[in-house]
């Protein structure tokens, strides 16, 4: 009891260094902003862009260099230039608003400056991570910018992916996933949703490949081709798949209050097993020192993988594919997002309570943000209670699963 009256709590203390942390962090998040901000600007700015466009000229697409002096340029007009601005804009901050914490943002931005200036004078790229020369081993990472992302805007589109460190200035501006250019295909192209993303994909200048068993219901369009197949035929698209960028799997099946033999059969065939075969078929065109960074699989699980849909075999089918999903996740062979879509209105669901056209749009909206799990719904519940889902049954798999690779090594 004597050492306990005698402990006293200098809240004075505590609150000064809350209000140095959040200032601390702040400054950070600041710092961020206004690197890529200055990033973005390069590539709307003529002026600027005279001395960006020293960076991207550097270069070749497996990031060796053009020329050790093509570097040192890219160093001293980009790197060198852009850290002073940082440098000197957030001690400005600082020093206005007269908060300890913002100084930390400045050390931050010295630290970019002491790297760009180091490489510039000793001519070596071993601190530039994001332009290490070599093949792309991983997937792009979500918050983090790695090499495979970063790769991306110098030869996918340079008008996104502005991002240096941290991504989520990205995902503000709409620049965490460019479609410009990407050849996209579309399963069960013929039903309302179908419809919606080929004309939605179209909009954002993609080469779209409809895939449907009722392909005479497709309108032939400009960027549209039109592709037949059946289920249990998905090796006939073998050919076409290793030209598509995204593989887009939205095919499905309704069969309501039905569990017969056939109608369990017909559900799991249908929403299962042909989205995991054309997966595995996709996933076999994945190769190459690049295609990592640029090949997607977007799989529509529904909302029904975590909320009743009132038809048991579409939840059951569904529900099984989303944790397959999950699975193959671990082993990061390319992005694979999932869409968590609420209730539209299509011959699926006649009352659906949101539009297909308006779901296309949400997705697109969500994917251009570089979300890998994107949900579109009005339903509430679904926003907290699936990332709560996916995270256990992502660790649950991860501790009691391992890789083909991790398995090979064992054996050996």
């Amino acid at each position: 009891m004597g050492l306990a009256e005698n402990l006293t709590i200098d809240w004075v203390l505590i609150k000064t260094c809350l209000q140095f942390a959040t200032w601390g962090f702040c400054s950070l998040l600041l710092a961020e902003i206004l690197r890529d901000t200055y990033h973005a600007l390069c590539h709307q700015i003529n002026w600027l862009a005279k001395w960006h466009n020293k960076h991207h000229g550097a270069y070749r697409r497996d990031l060796t260099l053009v020329s050790q002096q093509a570097y040192l340029d890219s160093q001293l007009y980009h790197d060198i230039v852009e850290s002073v601005i940082l440098v000197v804009l957030l001690t400005i901050v600082a020093l206005v608003f007269h908060q300890w914490g913002l100084w930390l943002g400045v050390i931050y931005a010295v630290t970019f400056l002491y790297g760009a200036s180091v490489r510039y004078f000793q001519g070596t790229v071993d601190t530039d991570y994001n332009h290490l020369p070599g093949p792309l081993e991983t997937i792009p990472s979500v918050w983090f910018v790695n090499r495979t992302y970063h790769w991306r805007h110098h030869f996918d589109d340079v008008n996104a992916y502005y991002s240096g460190v941290f991504s989520f200035v990205d995902k503000i501006l709409g620049t965490g996933l460019s479609l410009k250019g990407k050849t996209v295909a579309v399963t069960g192209a013929s039903g309302a949703l179908g419809q919606a993303l080929v004309a939605e994909l179209l909009k954002h200048d993609t080469k779209v490949i409809a895939l449907s068993t009722n392909p005479d219901k497709i309108r032939l369009q400009n960027g549209l081709k039109v592709l037949y197949w059946e289920l249990g035929n998905e090796d006939n698209l073998q050919e076409s798949l290793k030209k598509v960028d995204i593989l887009i799997i939205n095919h499905g099946v309704n069969v309501y209050s039905d569990r017969t033999t056939d109608a369990i059969n017909n559900s799991y065939q249908v929403n299962t097993f042909s989205a995991l075969r054309l997966i595995d078929m996709f996933c076999a065109t994945i190769t190459g020192p690049n295609a990592k960074a640029t090949k997607e699989i977007w799989v529509n699980t529904s909302e029904a993988e975590v909320f009743p849909a009132l038809s048991p075999l579409y939840e059951l089918s569904k529900r099984a594919l989303g944790n397959i999903i999950t699975l193959n996740r671990l082993d990061k062979v390319c992005v694979i997002r999932k869409l968590i879509l609420g209730p539209f209105k299509s011959p699926l669901n006649p009352y659906g309570v949101m539009s297909a056209t308006q779901v296309a749009r949400g997705i697109l909206f969500l994917a251009k943000r570089d979300f890998r799990n994107i949900i579109v719904t009005m339903n509430p519940l679904i926003y907290l209670v699936f990332p709560i889902k996916e995270f256990s049954t992502w660790l649950y798999y991860h501790i009691f699963s391992k890789s083909v690779i991790a398995g090979n090594r064992e054996q050996g």
